[in-house]
């Protein structure tokens, strides 16, 4: 079987893709803590003695988006950029054939208005999208030997089983039978199933089309509400869905800003904004998702219980 290495081995989507590739590749991690009996190496060995004995190099570690905003903008570039562009340069001086790097929707915009698509020109505004595209442009910018393969893959919100993020805060709040107060808020926005996500990047080694740069999002977006009923008929518990002016919320979010409270910006923001992803260009080159937006979500909410 051909080998892989994968940093970010041990993290939420690198041990779900460990497991989605062990029967067609042989996989190594790339890890700060190296440990032989789990087959993960240190950054400086594969610094110092390349990537000659692996097919493709599949490169999720970094520094997630921190929404309490408490980190500062080096700690990102040194995570997402630097060590990209260091791996980046192993890479090409390698055998190795193919290089995939998990970017992100952010790198490209924070908001989006109708559709976001490969087309927009990136203008992200955190240090988190920056960091992301400043790899980005580092990968783009290195001519290509004509045997090698590089793709950028944009993800929108990863979820799946056992993973935290606001899925759980809604599983949580309708799990204790609290309304949703939110309904006055109509939007849409796209999540990218972790089975989705691994399917893409098999998908990518097998076809190996031309393009480099690839958004991920499952095939349907949809809205909070419908969300939060999906919520509602994974875990059979009824949810009221109550409207209540949206200008309280704002008033909210901006306080809990300040002291604790159930919701801040960030978290409303997530909540109730329009955030839709094409994923047809991805699409086009693999073929569709395997798993529908209502299923995966399902199969995320049915692993809190």
């Amino acid at each position: 079987m051909k080998s892989i290495i994968v940093s970010g081995i041990t993290g939420f989507i690198g041990s779900n893709l460990k497991e989605y590739l062990k029967e067609n590749y042989t996989l190594s991690g790339i890890s700060r803590n190296p440990n032989k009996i789990e087959n993960r190496i240190s950054y400086d060995q594969v610094f110092n003695n390349g990537l000659d004995d692996y097919y493709a190099c599949i490169h999720l570690a970094g520094k997630a988006h921190d929404l309490k905003n408490s980190s500062n903008e080096d700690a990102y570039f040194e995570a997402n950029t630097h060590l990209t562009a260091k791996l980046f340069d192993v890479f090409l001086e390698s055998k190795c054939e193919v290089f995939i790097f998990m970017s992100t929707v952010k790198a490209v915009a924070d908001i989006v208005k109708n559709v976001l698509t490969e087309d927009n020109v990136p203008d992200p505004k955190t240090a988190y999208g920056k960091s992301k595209r400043a790899a980005e442009e580092y990968i783009l910018s290195k001519k290509l030997p004509i045997n090698k393969k590089v793709y950028i893959l944009r993800p929108c919100m990863v979820h799946g089983p056992n993973n935290k993020g606001n899925l759980n805060l809604l599983y949580k709040l309708i799990s204790k039978g609290l309304p949703y107060p939110l309904g006055s808020f109509k939007n849409k926005r796209s999540f990218l199933s972790v089975e989705n996500l691994c399917f893409s990047i098999k998908k990518l080694l097998e076809v190996k089309p031309i393009a480099i740069c690839y958004q991920l999002a499952d095939d349907e977006p949809i809205s909070t509400n419908k969300l939060v009923n999906i919520i509602s008929n994974t875990i059979n518990k009824p949810v009221r869905i109550l409207k209540f002016p949206r200008f309280i919320f704002y008033v909210m979010a901006m306080i809990g800003d300040i002291i604790p409270l159930p919701i801040n910006t960030n978290k409303l923001q997530k909540l109730t904004e329009n955030y839709v992803v094409s994923n047809i260009k991805i699409t086009a080159a693999i073929g569709r998702m395997p798993v529908s937006t209502e299923n995966g979500i399902k199969r995320t909410i049915q692993s809190f219980l």
